[in-house]
């Protein structure tokens, strides 16, 4: 499920979080599926519990899981609503690279840059 690389210069609690927000995004993870518990997935991973809350706590924040008390952690029906906030961000973008008279592949560029 999740690979934790001490090696890697990204923290831990990164690590947890991007990783379970691409496989949100992607939909490998579907709206409904339940997490493991916190201290299950610290206990997986080699991890403190305080670095996996961290990372769940993260993904509430974006709205790409739920908490629901004893119930457990899920993956949201709001992280849908992340993909069209992207959209309409890069509509927006889009937009502006054309108002300026950019063109693509130096929007791109500068995409990339901002996105590093």
């Amino acid at each position: 499920m999740i690979t934790i690389d001490v090696s890697s210069s990204q923290p831990p609690f990164e690590q947890v979080r991007s990783q379970l927000a691409r496989r949100i995004s992607d939909r490998t993870l579907a709206v409904g599926t339940r997490l493991p518990t916190v201290r299950a997935l610290a206990t997986e991973l080699g991890l403190a519990a305080n670095t996996v809350a961290r990372a769940y706590r993260e993904l509430e924040e974006a709205g790409m899981v739920e908490t629901r008390g004893r119930a457990g952690t899920f993956v949201s029906a709001l992280g849908d609503r992340s993909r069209i906030a992207l959209r309409q961000a890069a509509a927006e973008y889009a937009a502006t690279v054309h108002a300026l008279g950019i063109d693509t592949d130096e929007a791109m560029e500068a995409a990339r840059a901002a996105l590093s």
